[in-house]
């Protein structure tokens, strides 16, 4: 949305298409962290996790699950709630949030190989060990890890509150 002279907010600049990426990724310091995910009711647990994410490296990219790509986690029918242009719009209002680009398929192995960042992390929810993403990370020899959890939060289980509530 415009500011009232017309311009699109700054936050707004940090929102990048996957054809720019590498030229943008390119003028960020080293290291670079990235992490991946919905992000669809943005809460406590998602910030806490972005800051402590950006706290390994000198800049953090976020990759965000298109709405299509969400449709592919079968995650239910009515989700994502928030579409992906509000979705990124909100994370990259964020300041530890250096970056945000969007991505299509199930998994961001596209967005990892163009970022290729020293650090790649998910939240403490997820066996990173195996997945595609680390794998793929550490033929560069990124390093892998997931954050442990401060404030167990759930976008699933809040929406389950909030439907039970109706």
């Amino acid at each position: 949305m415009p500011d009232s002279d017309g311009s699109a907010p700054a936050f707004e600049s940090k929102i990048v298409a996957r054809e720019a990426l590498a030229v943008r990724v390119a003028r960020l310091p080293r290291p670079l962290v990235l992490t991946n995910g919905v992000f669809d009711l943005l809460h406590r647990g998602h910030v806490t996790l972005l800051a402590r994410a950006r706290e390994l490296g000198a800049a953090l990219v976020v990759a965000v699950n298109s709405d299509a790509s969400v449709r592919l986690l079968g995650k239910g029918a009515d989700r994502p709630i928030n579409t992906e242009q509000d979705r990124a719009a909100i994370l990259a209002a964020l300041e530890s949030v250096a970056l945000v680009t969007l991505f299509d398929e199930r998994v961001p192995l596209p967005v990892l190989q163009i970022v290729r960042p020293e650090v790649y992390v998910k939240g403490g929810d997820y066996s990173i060990e195996s997945t595609p993403e680390a794998q793929l990370a550490r033929t560069w020899n990124a390093r892998v890890l997931a954050i442990r959890f401060e404030h167990i939060r759930s976008t699933t289980a809040l929406l389950e509150r909030v439907r039970s509530a109706r």
